[in-house]
């Protein structure tokens, strides 16, 4: 995400480099590229001239200090300054109620029915909540049966009322039934159209007053660029809701509603959704999105996201297998899974900094694995537990049976045996082994 911008904003950094200290003229240089950088990336004109006007009077207010160049300075404001520009601290989604009922609005085709099923699987994984959905776009028939299909995925119920074409009543109805069955969470999916009309707002008015809700959250396709800006403008205006959700952020390259939509509707964002799958869903932090956009990685969410497939008594019987040099392919197998369960291997690797630019180019997708593991899968129970027995004709049986050559066979292999090296080292030696290990790679690096 944001690949574009990230790449236009380094390069206008580069304008600064070597130049010994910051003026006018430099500054101007550099913050025209900044402002051109923003505009590709769909951001408006008034925005994007605004928070350069804002860079520049916090950059020539600066002196810069001998350890840090006047390019590193420039980031760092800003680097701020976006921070400021969306939204700041993050802000939590309201949960708080017996039950507490979230309201989805949108316009059709944003991805709130999906958006839906997802805060449903996120509560219920990561929140310890009971959720119930709630079918209310009572017009398209596919939107039903779309919430039933996702529904029964993550064994959330989902209320429906067959026939009925009120969503107002179905959505009153559907939070007695909640209390009926001890939901304490009620999300409240709403029809949407292809365009803002009065109709659907009407609708949706009616269907907030009737229920209240404790959060109502707009869905907004990012992709759309400056019109999700205007769309949600308009949903604003008549709901006053509390938070955005950006949906396909993954697939987009300019990313200018995520940076302007909370300065024109002063609301946060909650939400970005980054894929198809169910648990493709993030929280929005404004910091994190702002070093990613920089370059700089976000080593938190890594971190969160491998604490989500992470279990302790696993690891622990883990660690005594690799003391013992009992690492075997079969954890090497477990492991892997839980690097997919992840997400995305390509945005994963975005997130260690200093790698983004590394992989620009690289075609990495969800099969990155694909060739490892039909190679793992090809080996017999005793040479995944024992990969010593691995001679010359298992390796051409291995390779014949995962439809790979024998050179990607042997590599693997040779990996393998590297790494549970390395793991061995890290595991018993302490501070000792690491030092020696570190030695060790820095000598690897190319000079």
């Amino acid at each position: 995400m944001f690949e574009s911008l990230s790449e236009k904003l380094d390069r206008s950094f580069k304008v600064l480099k070597g130049h010994g200290h910051i003026t006018e003229i430099n500054v101007a240089e550099t913050l025209k590229e900044v402002r051109k950088a923003l505009l590709d990336a769909d951001v408006s004109y008034k925005i994007a001239k605004q928070f350069t006007e804002k860079v520049k009077e916090k950059a020539l207010g600066q002196n810069v200090l001998n350890a840090v160049s006047p390019g590193q300075l420039m980031i760092k404001i800003v680097h701020g300054d976006l921070i400021e520009l969306m939204g700041g601290e993050h802000e939590d989604i309201n949960i708080k109620g017996s039950p507490a009922v979230i309201l989805i609005a949108g316009l059709q085709g944003s991805g709130k029915t999906t958006f839906s099923a997802k805060l449903a699987n996120y509560l219920k994984t990561k929140k310890g909540k009971r959720p119930l959905l709630v079918a209310g776009d009572v017009y398209r028939p596919a939107a039903i049966n779309q919430l039933q299909v996702l529904g029964g995925q993550i064994g959330v119920e989902v209320y429906t009322e067959e026939g009925s074409k009120k969503p107002v009543r179905i959505a009153k109805n559907s939070i007695s039934h909640a209390r009926q069955k001890g939901y304490d969470v009620v999300i409240v999916d709403t029809a949407g159209r292809l365009a803002v009309d009065e109709q659907m707002m009407d609708e949706i008015s009616r269907i907030k007053e009737a229920i209240n809700p404790h959060e109502t959250l707009f869905v907004v396709d990012s992709m759309t660029g400056q019109d999700a800006v205007n769309t949600a403008r308009a949903f604003h205006d008549r709901l006053d809701f509390d938070g955005v959700v950006l949906t396909k952020l993954d697939g987009d390259t300019r990313g200018g509603a995520a940076l302007t939509i909370r300065s024109v509707v002063t609301k946060p964002i909650k939400f970005v959704g980054i894929g198809e799958k169910i648990e493709a869903l993030d929280v929005f932090y404004p910091k994190r999105m702002a070093d990613r956009i920089l370059g700089m990685g976000d080593i938190v969410s890594l971190v969160e996201k491998a604490q989500e497939q992470f279990d302790e008594e696993e690891a622990k019987k883990l660690q005594k297998k690799i003391a013992k040099n009992q690492f075997n392919f079969n954890d090497f197998l477990s492991q892997i899974k839980q690097i997919k369960k992840m997400g995305n291997v390509k945005d994963l690797m975005g997130m260690i900094p200093g790698m983004g630019k590394a992989i620009k180019n690289m075609d990495i997708d969800d099969d990155a694995f694909k060739g490892i593991e039909a190679i793992i899968y090809s080996m017999t129970t005793e040479e995944r537990e024992n990969p010593k027995v691995l001679n010359g004709s298992r390796r051409r049986r291995i390779a014949i049976g995962s439809g790979s050559d024998i050179q990607e066979v042997n590599r693997l292999i040779k990996q393998f045996a590297e790494t549970r090296k390395m793991m061995r080292l890290m595991t018993t030696g302490g501070g000792k082994n690491m030092a020696k290990m570190m030695q060790r790679m820095k000598g690897m690096q190319p000079r």
